[in-house]
């Protein structure tokens, strides 16, 4: 159910390039208004306009250019807060946002694999929220804190969760090629990435977070407590120099045989539950399919649903394994700021926030 008016809301590090997308997203939503804006030190007690280095094409609101940036440590008398922050400051402010009654719905990966956070896609695992009884019970908080993965990792569950319900996922191997805009700002320098790929994201980080965050999104939740998908992933990554927009090459074994049409149609036939379909900022239809044999491609097909949707091509049989496919997502949008939206979107919806 939508809030009979709407809800203000709080976002955590909003000068950066994911807050930036907050404002962005948030500016015009149907169930929340901006209230309160944090950010560092620097921009402490001045307006946002002022200390923002804005990057997105759109100007700032102007409603939004005049508020006054809060400090982080301040808990906002918020029911809502989106978390845009550096990992090592989410791992202080969120937890003291939920414990100040908060519902913080966070893009950092501080908490992602914390046994009682729930790792969310709307459209994949919306019963993982069934944790958050636990959550606040166990650490005494009235509020909480939700994640969403990691932005190459949204880009790959979207294509597997269909997959895998339908034939079994037994092992992956995927190669990502990873925009520019998923570093933030200022994030690669130029004389790097022009006329270049680099073949390392965050010393190997980032290949861990994909080859570990799939397994709890497509795991179960039973007796509030996690269990993983038992999938067998190998993760390289590179940065390329595209702006916007996370593809993945993928290959995967499967458990029961799949034809690619078989595979195609299984994951353009893929529907959000019920409850997520009509959520404001839920994509028309979760996957795209394109049989043309250049798609998808970045610049063409980021936008899809206004950056929500997932675009899927090139399923053909695998020499090595049972089906490979090629697949795009908005990384800062499905990837981060949206896919953080569209959680507490669901939170709402399921009246655990309003």
């Amino acid at each position: 159910m939508p809030p009979s008016s709407k809800l203000p809301v709080a976002i955590l590090g909003a000068t950066g390039a994911v807050g930036q997308r907050f404002v962005q997203l948030l500016a015009n939503h149907p169930w929340f208004e901006i209230a309160v804006l944090t950010g560092s030190e620097r921009s402490i007690g001045k307006p946002y306009a002022e200390v923002t280095r804005w990057i997105l094409n759109e100007p700032i609101p102007p409603a939004i250019g005049t508020m006054i940036v809060q400090p982080t440590s301040d808990v906002a008398d918020v029911p809502l807060a989106f978390g845009a922050l550096p990992t090592e400051n989410a791992l202080e402010a969120e937890p003291q946002w939920a414990k100040g009654g908060v519902f913080v719905c966070s893009n950092a990966s501080a908490f992602r694999m914390d046994p009682l956070v729930p790792l969310l896609i709307p459209e994949v695992n919306p019963q993982h929220l069934a944790i958050l009884e636990r959550q606040q019970r166990e650490r005494g908080w009235p509020g909480a804190i939700v994640t969403n993965p990691n932005c190459a990792t949204i880009t790959v569950v979207m294509a597997l969760k269909p997959l895998h319900d339908a034939f079994g996922v037994e092992r992956m191997f995927v190669t990502t090629l990873q925009a520019v805009s998923g570093a933030g700002y200022p994030g690669v320098a130029s004389l790097d990435i022009m006329d270049n790929i680099i073949p390392n994201i965050g010393n190997g980080g980032e290949e861990d977070k994909i080859e570990t965050e799939p397994l709890k999104l497509l795991g179960q939740i039973g007796d509030e407590a996690f269990q993983n998908a038992k999938i067998a992933i190998s993760a390289q990554v590179t940065r390329v120099p595209v702006l916007d927009g996370h593809t993945a090459a993928v290959s995967l074994g499967l458990a029961n045989k799949a034809s690619p049409e078989e595979a195609a149609a299984c994951m353009s036939e893929f529907r959000a539950p019920q409850i997520v379909r009509n959520l404001p900022s839920a994509p028309t239809q979760p996957i795209v399919v394109r049989a043309e044999a250049d798609r998808p491609q970045p610049r063409r097909d980021r936008d899809l649903f206004g950056g929500m949707g997932t675009t899927v091509g090139r399923v053909r049989p695998c020499n090595l394994h049972d089906l490979k496919f090629v697949v795009l997502s908005h990384n800062t949008i499905r990837g981060a700021a949206g896919g953080a939206i569209l959680n507490a979107e669901l939170l709402v919806a399921e009246g655990r926030v309003g």
